[in-house]
């Protein structure tokens, strides 16, 4: 059972918590991870890649040189064009993962990544670079909200959370790759100092679109499109090891068909009204809001994408110490976020929420007092203190905004809103990330240390907002949180229908199941 979290009562919650047999003796299961890895779980490396990749290029002189040393605005234009395609892209991602399905989603914004790395790294002027960033961010959200949701989906309920939240912290594998890479390439001659960092940003996405025809889809999208014979093969495939008689995927089928159902008949027609429509979908809508924001507003955005000046105003102007202080920072951000993602969801989410914004204002309080120690009195001490607080700030971060926001944001929101839920989500954080790529460099510049008050006024109002809105999500599978808010009445209704639907035994089991390899078939023959 879960560190301080309640027990899941449902049929389908025992049944997972009598199950003592780890993921990794489960053959068919243990294939699903690997496969998740390249395609959903990868997706958060091409996020991570290019925040590094664009910290690092502000220390690679031919870089500098040949978009003629942007600084303050123009910097901030060309980090923030992709927050902004991210923002344009975001009222139609809904779209195409609802109807489409989790996998088109993933490969359609995949392919417009490819092409946007591909124009980046063949720019010939500002304008060719300010397009590709556009392109980037506008296929990333796409990518996102499709493998986030799809991931929740997919993954058996024990470990549901854990692969939720690795999907964030493999954010830093990208962005070690990009740290590693401007090291190499930053004292270059020539433009291909930056060029080849650019051409490998392409390589996630080429990974994703590779492996993405081998993962199964999302069994809780077939079911919403009368696909109940398929979603059925794929959980038992990957839930029951191929056994088509298994009473746990019954439940579960069962659990997912009747919730689906009760969900649509309580919210109507599937649009963005939706979100509003209800006291319960305004407060999901809230929290997401706030999330986005929160995950931006932090104080993230200035190591993330502007590290190199933020040095610079502690007196280290030297290129190499400055992508050197990159790549360690960001070795140690994927060591903590890696750790946080597989013990994090063992705990209550807001008690996790609540330590990680109270810790951040501690630690970046500090930090601006540091900075404003150099800036009056020049003191090494207080320089080298910086970079202490840069570097306890990362697992402070991580421990919410990293390992759970995903996993958080999956539990609680149901199915027919999901994708929207990411999506407003994705657009508070893409629209505070834009604000932030575009105002940081002219606040550090024009403030210095006096700008980061701002950001330890947000993290208090952050500690507000978990208190008094978060809800507990830890521990129950999606089907029991799909209605959290909407009262006792609709969740003494879903329980009496499922039980309904079990006592009918209306499970799509194929006259050939009488092996568990059968599954194997259903799944490959109707796919």
């Amino acid at each position: 059972m879960a560190i301080g979290a309640g027990r899941d009562d449902t049929l389908v919650g025992r049944y997972v918590q009598e199950d003592k047999v780890p993921w990794y003796r489960k053959r068919n299961l243990r294939l699903l991870y690997l496969l998740m890895f390249p395609t959903c779980i990868g997706i958060e490396m091409t996020s991570g890649f290019d925040s590094s990749m664009m910290n690092g290029l502000q220390a690679v002189p031919t870089w500098d040189a040949f978009f003629g040393h942007p600084r303050s605005t123009i910097l901030g234009l060309l980090s923030a064009l992709y927050s902004l395609g991210s923002i344009c892209s975001l009222p139609f991602v809904p779209y195409v993962t609802d109807k489409w399905g989790r996998k088109f989603a993933i490969a359609f914004g995949s392919v417009i990544m490819i092409i946007g790395a591909a124009l980046q790294t063949s720019s010939q002027d500002f304008a060719m670079f300010v397009i590709a960033r556009f392109l980037l961010g506008f296929g990333i959200p796409f990518a996102i909200v499709a493998a986030s949701s799809m991931i929740g989906e997919l993954a058996y309920p024990k470990e549901r959370a854990r692969i939720g939240s690795l999907f964030n912290a493999s954010w830093f594998i990208g962005a070690i790759v990009a740290a590693g890479v401007t090291l190499g390439t930053f004292e270059m001659p020539t433009n291909w100092g930056w060029r080849i960092p650019s051409v490998l940003q392409v390589i996630p996405s080429l990974l994703q679109i590779t492996f993405i025809w081998f993962l199964p889809e999302s069994p809780r999208w077939l079911v919403s499109k009368g696909r109940g014979e398929e979603a059925y093969a794929i959980l038992a495939k990957y839930h029951a090891e191929g056994d088509l008689n298994s009473e746990f995927v019954r439940l579960e089928f069962a659990e997912i068909e009747e919730t689906l159902k009760l969900e649509k008949e309580q919210a109507g027609k599937s649009s963005w009204r939706q979100l509003v429509s209800a006291p319960g979908m305004r407060r999901r809508l809230i929290i997401c809001s706030f999330l986005g924001l929160a995950t931006q507003w932090s104080g993230n955005g200035l190591t993330s994408y502007f590290l190199a000046r933020i040095l610079d105003n502690v007196g280290i102007h030297d290129d190499r110490t400055k992508n050197l202080i990159n790549l360690a920072m960001t070795c140690w951000g994927f060591v903590n976020a890696t750790t946080l993602a597989l013990t994090a969801p063992r705990f209550r989410r807001r008690t996790m929420y609540l330590t990680c914004t109270i810790s951040l204002t501690l630690i970046f309080t500090g930090w601006t007092i540091a900075s404003a120690q150099y800036s009056i009195t020049g003191s090494q001490a207080a320089s080298r203190a910086v970079i202490a607080f840069i570097f306890l700030y990362s697992p402070a971060y991580n421990l919410g905004f990293n390992a759970l926001t995903y996993t958080y944001l999956v539990e609680l929101f149901p199915f027919h809103a999901r994708a929207k839920g990411i999506a407003v989500f994705q657009w508070w954080g893409r629209a505070a990330g834009f604000f932030n790529q575009f105002v940081n460099p002219i606040g550090i510049n024009n403030a210095g240390w006096k700008y980061y008050i701002s950001y330890c006024i947000f993290l208090l109002f952050e500690i507000g907002v978990v208190w008094f809105l978060f809800p507990e999500t830890s521990n129950q599978t999606l089907e029991e949180l799909a209605f959290l808010f909407e009262g006792d009445k609709v969740r003494a209704e879903q329980q009496k229908r499922i039980e309904e639907d079990l006592h009918e035994d209306k499970a799509p089991i194929p006259d050939n199941a009488s092996d568990k390899e059968s599954a194997l078939h259903v799944e490959h023959s109707k796919i």
